[in-house]
């Protein structure tokens, strides 16, 4: 079972690469790209407590209470986990000396989860082929998860460099 102290760095890993990709986001934002609608993913979570997972267009399902808020928990919480994820591939040491290639390579694998999951089961179809610009889309989502992985290395080996 791992120790408090693993699993507080893999959350801090986690939390410090989402903020990461948040900055990336909006850095895009300000220069005119359409982002990220964290309210829908809040949305799309909060159906399944109505036994809805899936939509033919989320934006046109009935709001959930604090959408908006639940999207941003569940957006860092997947972040938490997919640390997780690359921890327990890895190993516990990655975290005291972390490489940057598995970090990105593992987060660029990271968008199966919008392409395969989110976006067919919130009406964008697989690999947002319902959109109106696909190809641009899919290839933003990949950029997105390869600033995640960054993030990933970025925040672990500032933790490791701190614990020093």
């Amino acid at each position: 079972m791992p120790s408090n102290a693993l699993i507080a760095q893999v959350a801090l890993v986690g939390f410090g690469a989402t903020a990461l990709m948040d900055g990336w986001l909006w850095l895009l934002s300000r220069l005119g790209v359409p982002g990220t609608g964290f309210a829908m993913v809040g949305r799309w979570v909060g159906h399944f407590a109505r036994g809805r997972f899936a939509h033919a267009a989320i934006s046109k399902a009935a709001p959930i209470p604090f959408e908006r808020g639940l999207g941003w928990l569940v957006h860092y919480l997947i972040g938490m986990a997919f640390a997780a994820a690359l921890v327990g591939l890895l190993g516990a040491a990655w975290l005291d000396e972390p490489t940057v290639m598995p970090a990105l390579v593992f987060g660029a694998l990271t968008v199966t989860a919008p392409w395969f999951v989110m976006q067919p089961a919130m009406g964008a179809g697989f690999l947002a082929l319902r959109t109106p610009t696909p190809l641009r889309n899919s290839l933003r989502n990949l950029a997105n998860h390869v600033v995640f992985g960054a993030g990933l290395y970025l925040t672990a080996a500032a933790l490791a460099q701190a614990a020093a």
